[in-house]
């Protein structure tokens, strides 16, 4: 047997492991849309939504860490600010991304979302990074699945709530590029704490900003925040252990599933119907995410650091 092939399985396990981790936190992330709008309908705001659930998914996760992953609370002082960083630009776009779906159908929010992959590839190459010419193929593909996926809404567009989504896309994408350079050096449970705890100070300065007093929420709106935490806490937590063994190209392609998921639950839920377009976008974007793996690489966080 040739000495690499023991290197080779383990390498294929890392791979697979982040590949299931992606595809599961593509699931938690699928319900944020559907989530959110059922939180407006109950009465929600766009800043308090975001602030409450990223704050639930704050506690949830202090809460588990301190009895069950309490040696993943240790943490250098580089490393916390890499990841203060990362949280902080990753709420930032939860606000934008919030106040954008306030303003738009599911639908057309959970494409313009889905985005990200694209800026993750614009920030990687201007990193100096270098993008297979496979990883292109594929996010072309994955373009062309979610357009068929949503297709073209009804009447004009809300442009404000537009130009809010794609900022949010953007921010999110910078966030992986900036999570995959942390994620080198820092195991993906200790990154995820402090980045979540970065987004719910963000977050929550910005609904204390506003000035206003706590509008009034129905129970369902409530029912939705805590399940928008709850699904906020599980995502990041599957999506940072993905972003560590795939990096960050590969992870926003697999987490492109998530409007799959978002699509299916908006049929269930809210009533939404999908056409045999949609069915076929649906398998051309699944059929992109396993078309191949990506040859990007991770930056060391020293590096990052830096530079």
């Amino acid at each position: 047997m040739r000495p690499t092939a023991a290197p080779e399985r383990e390498e294929r396990s890392e791979w697979a492991r982040g590949m299931v981790s992606a595809a599961l936190a593509s699931f938690f992330l699928g319900w944020s849309p559907i989530l959110g709008k059922m939180a407006y309908r109950g009465g929600g705001q766009p800043f308090t939504v975001a602030a409450i659930r990223t704050l639930v998914a704050v506690f949830l996760l202090w809460l588990f860490y301190l009895f069950f992953w309490r040696a993943s609370i240790r943490i250098g002082w580089r490393e916390l600010i890499g990841c203060l960083s990362v949280g902080g630009v990753n709420g930032v776009g939860s606000l934008l991304y919030y106040s954008g779906l306030h303003r738009l159908d599911a639908s057309l929010a959970s494409f313009l979302n889905t985005l990200y992959p694209l800026w993750v590839v614009v920030f990687l190459t201007a990193s100096g990074e270098p993008i297979h010419w496979a990883t292109l193929v594929r996010l072309a593909t994955a373009m062309v699945g979610v357009y068929l996926l949503t297709g073209a809404g009804s009447g004009e567009p809300d442009w404000l709530g537009v130009m809010l989504m794609v900022a949010s896309a953007a921010s999110y994408g910078w966030h992986m590029v900036m999570g995959q350079w942390v994620l080198a050096d820092v195991p993906s449970q200790t990154a995820t704490l402090y980045i979540l705890t970065a987004m719910g100070g963000v977050s929550t300065l910005a609904r204390l900003f506003q000035g206003e007093a706590l509008e009034t929420i129905s129970t369902t709106g409530w029912v939705s925040i805590l399940a928008l935490g709850c699904t906020t806490a599980l995502s990041r937590l599957l999506m940072f252990a993905g972003l560590k063994r795939l990096g960050g190209t590969e992870t926003a392609l697999v987490t492109l599933l998530e409007l799959v998921i978002s699509l299916g639950l908006a049929f269930l839920l809210l009533g939404e119907s999908l056409t045999w377009l949609q069915w076929a976008g649906g398998g051309i974007l699944i059929a992109s995410v396993l078309l191949g793996r990506s040859h990007a690489t991770p930056k060391p966080v020293e590096q990052w650091w830096e530079e």
